[in-house]
């Protein structure tokens, strides 16, 4: 849950259930150093919006949410409808090839995502390019540190849903 990684109760109970209840985040890369007030922020991989919800809370700058599916981010917009948070934006495109300007964020944060992306290196390459020079890039995921055992790796049933 997200209180267990470290989110404040209250920045919790201001987000939409459906968007608490969905939240598989892996950490908490918003708690690591405070926001500005007129800090600019994107989500990559928003999923439903948990962390870009809980930025909007913190700063009057824009935050934006991107994501691949069309699926999460209906319930991110819908959710978005509910609460008072003009500076908040979902749009749909994939991580590495970022429909934004170079230099255009001043923080860059993604949670439990990156790991699922095809090509990192491009991934991280786009996040670069849109951050503005001096920025921050808070990542929050899951790593392999040992090789996975072949049966695990065969046997879909054991690292999927």
């Amino acid at each position: 849950s997200a209180l267990r990684l470290g989110y404040p109760l209250a920045s919790v109970e201001a987000i939409p259930r459906r968007v608490v209840d969905r939240f598989v985040g892996v950490g908490h890369p918003l708690g690591l150093a405070p926001l500005r007030r007129d800090e600019r922020i994107l989500d990559l991989g928003c999923g439903c919006g948990f962390d870009v919800f809980v930025a909007a809370q913190q700063t009057d700058g824009r935050v934006v949410g991107i994501d691949l599916t069309p699926e999460m981010l209906a319930i991110a917009k819908d959710a978005l409808a509910e609460v008072n948070a003009p500076n908040v934006e979902f749009t749909q495109g994939s991580i590495e090839s970022l429909p934004f300007e170079d230099a255009s964020f001043d923080r860059i944060i993604s949670n439990g995502v990156l790991n699922l992306v095809p090509d990192k290196p491009r991934a991280y390459a786009e996040a670069l390019r849109v951050l503005r020079p001096g920025g921050t890039f808070t990542v929050a995921d899951l790593l392999v540190i040992e090789s996975i055992p072949p049966d695990v790796l065969e046997n879909s049933d054991a690292w999927s849903t």
